[in-house]
């Protein structure tokens, strides 16, 4: 299963951070994001992207992970050369993560 059958995301970005939130369409699944979507899944998955730190903050009674990617941007949104690596690209391209438990792939 991927990560866009079981939730969507929100992204802002601001300077040089991007801000992705993770939440479950069902907040049963909730404890799967939990498991599944770490900061080093999240990292592994956008491999291409420089983030210089990366946290996740956790909101389970709302069903969400929040992760902020600092150094994501590039030097910052109106400073970036990439086509649009902005925080929208960024989410939508999460939402390709698998989030079946016997996945292994890009484990951490």
């Amino acid at each position: 299963m991927l990560l866009g059958e079981c939730a969507h995301v929100r992204t802002g970005d601001k300077g040089d951070i991007a801000q992705i939130s993770v939440i479950a369409f069902d907040p049963g699944e909730y404890p799967r994001l939990a498991r599944r979507v770490t900061v080093a899944r999240v990292l592994g998955h956008l491999a291409g992207v420089q983030v210089r730190s990366a946290t996740r903050y956790e909101l389970p009674g709302l069903g969400a992970l929040n992760f902020v990617l600092e150094g994501a941007l590039s030097g910052g949104v109106t400073r970036s050369l990439a086509l649009d690596a902005h925080g929208k690209s960024l989410g939508a391209q999460l939402l390709d993560l698998s989030v079946d438990e016997d996945d292994q792939a890009g484990e951490a």
